[in-house]
């Protein structure tokens, strides 16, 4: 059986282009075209090409890795999201040799890591109010991408899904379905997405002309949903809003314990359209993003970074829809 590795050659004979295009391709170039990368991208995939990942870091001083930096809580372990953002992240750089890192570390490890060679940039993910790690990396010339709009305004890229007009898209679809007492259980009211998707909710329950929702604070978990669910049992509302389809998970039980029937009394609609939307009872409708391909984004654009440090920063925001299920 012929083991011999592929060659650049091969790859360029499947995609049907060039030596050099193919090289661009593998090492990060950014001026390749979009189609014409994609195309290369599957040759690579198809032909089980391997980058030597040791003699492209000896030409480049690259550590042929990125890291996803995730939140030092804990609760990536329960959710969904984070494993998405991962099987976004691996198609885009797994035909270049590049290698994904997680990591929880302190700001200090990961600067260190990028300026060390350790790491040739980074994918933020959860950012809060508080956080210097931003910042940091921005004053320090470091290739960075967030994964969502930054708190406070600053230098930097970034991918998100419109956070407001999904929650409209929430609001819209409770008041259309005959609902006028509103109410929303919010992610953290630190973090961009707690804020805009309250925002968004509370814009459109105004352009509706209902009265102010009821607002309980979440923190993007199951226990948090089933504890903000629990000041909301006795509250006279018969649309819901929960900021996250995990929380939902945790809220609807403790809902239908205290006696709300969903959707007969009490219409509830979620947020991510992720697996705990499909595992609810009953199934969730739902606020979809698209996470695979913001996080596909993501990973090309830190590459393109990493290959341009001095590439002028940008943002892609992609456009949330409506799922509907049994909820609502």
């Amino acid at each position: 059986m012929d083991r011999r590795p592929v060659t650049l050659e091969e790859v360029a004979r499947i995609a049907g282009v060039s030596r050099a295009t193919v090289s661009r391709v593998v090492n990060g170039v950014a001026t390749v075209d979009r189609e014409l990368r994609q195309v290369v991208e599957k040759a690579i995939s198809t032909t089980g090409y391997t980058p030597n990942r040791a003699a492209r870091s000896l030409v480049t001083r690259r550590a042929g890795a990125i890291g996803l930096v995730l939140p030092e809580e804990g609760r990536t372990v329960h959710d969904p999201y984070f494993g998405r953002v991962v099987s976004g992240v691996l198609p885009v750089i797994r035909p270049l040799g590049v290698q994904l890192v997680l990591t929880t570390g302190d700001h200090r490890e990961v600067v260190d890591d990028i300026r060390q060679h350790r790491l040739d940039g980074v994918i933020l993910i959860h950012t809060h109010d508080a956080d210097p790690l931003p910042r940091q990396l921005i004053e320090a010339n470091l290739p960075v991408v967030l994964a969502a709009r930054p708190v406070r305004p600053m230098s930097i890229t970034y991918v998100d899904v419109d956070q407001a007009a999904g929650a409209g898209l929430a609001a819209d679809h409770l008041v259309a379905s005959g609902c006028r007492r509103l109410a929303t259980i919010t992610g953290p009211l630190e973090t961009p997405a707690g804020q805009d998707r309250l925002r968004g909710f509370r814009d459109a329950a105004a352009r509706h002309g209902l009265p102010e929702p009821a607002v309980v604070e979440g923190d993007f978990s199951r226990e948090g949903g089933a504890e903000a669910a629990r000041r909301l049992v006795d509250v006279d509302v018969d649309g819901l809003f929960v900021a996250s389809d995990l929380m939902a998970t945790g809220a609807l039980p403790v809902l239908r314990h205290g006696g709300r029937r969903v959707p007969e009394d009490l219409k509830v609609v979620g947020f991510d359209d992720s697996s705990p939307a499909v595992e609810c009872d009953p199934p969730l409708t739902t606020v979809r993003q698209p996470v695979e391909d913001m996080a596909a984004e993501m990973a090309r654009l830190l590459v393109q970074r990493v290959e341009r440090p001095d590439r002028p920063v940008s943002s892609v925001v992609f456009a949330p829809t409506l799922v509907v299920r049994q909820s609502s």
